[in-house]
């Protein structure tokens, strides 16, 4: 039985088969998987594929990379669907140093305001980052959002900060990037951090794991995530199945 935390099924990759990329998903032992939705187009498909499947669920939020085009009245939405029955976390919210199209200071006024929604709906939170580890370590201290904790989503710093993460509530949830042979730190953390702090995810349809890599990623192929894993820390792929899922249930707080 796996989670996968992380899922994109309302891209556009997925428009043409996505019942069948469900099904296959199912085979190989996904049971539960969160759909993120992150701008107008994204979120109400996330709802909508949630609330058509019994262990689909939706997180709804707003991408740093598209921080520039929100407005007050996509934060009052964000607030009203955090409230819908199939809505387990708001998300993905953070920082986006690769692209150029929001200012830092954009993006950080954003991620604020998502995080103080978030501890007013008491719902968690998770995390996007990307080249801007330190500054995203420094507001989630700052906003004090272990309160309500999270997952840092597709975990690609150190030790060192996946500890800070976890002092602060967080999860620290693995992807396809585990299973690269150049990929040091994934390896690192998956080895050092404690099964208890672990979740596993793909977000399909990026970053497809070994021997996919380069290709469509789908739900299904996070039981590779897993068994990576399972591998670096000498446990099998039920063990890790069932406490990355108990992870999860426990950070949604899924009653099951």
């Amino acid at each position: 039985m796996l989670f996968d935390t992380h899922v994109h099924l309302n891209a556009e990759q997925f428009h043409e088969d996505r019942e069948e990329v469900i099904n296959r998903a199912r085979e190989a032992g996904v049971q539960y998987m969160v759909v993120v939705g992150f701008d107008r187009e994204t979120i109400p498909l996330a709802i909508e594929i949630a609330e058509a499947h019994n262990d689909i669920y939706a997180a709804v939020g707003w991408h740093p990379v598209d921080a520039i085009d929100m407005e007050q009245s996509d934060l009052d939405w964000l607030e009203e669907l955090s409230s819908h029955p199939k809505v387990v976390a708001l998300g993905e919210m953070g920082l986006d140093y690769h692209w150029d199209k929001s200012p830092a200071d954009v993006q950080k006024e954003v991620f604020r305001k998502q995080i103080a929604l978030a501890k007013k709906v008491n719902m968690p939170i998770i995390i996007h980052n990307r080249e801007a580890t330190q500054d995203i370590v420094d507001l989630l201290k700052e906003e004090d959002a272990g309160e309500v904790g999270g997952i840092m989503h597709c975990y690609s710093g150190s030790v060192e900060i996946a500890r800070e993460c976890i002092d602060m509530n967080f999860y620290i949830s693995l992807g396809g990037p585990v299973t690269f042979k150049n990929a040091k730190k994934p390896k690192e953390v998956a080895e050092a951090i404690g099964m208890e702090h672990l979740l596993v995810e793909t977000d399909c349809p990026f970053l497809a794991p070994h021997p996919n890599r380069g290709t469509r990623n789908e739900p299904a192929y996070v039981k590779l995530v897993a068994e990576k894993v399972a591998e670096i820390k000498g446990l099998s792929l039920e063990e890790v199945g069932q406490q990355t899922t108990k992870n999860a249930f426990k950070l949604f707080r899924l009653d099951k």
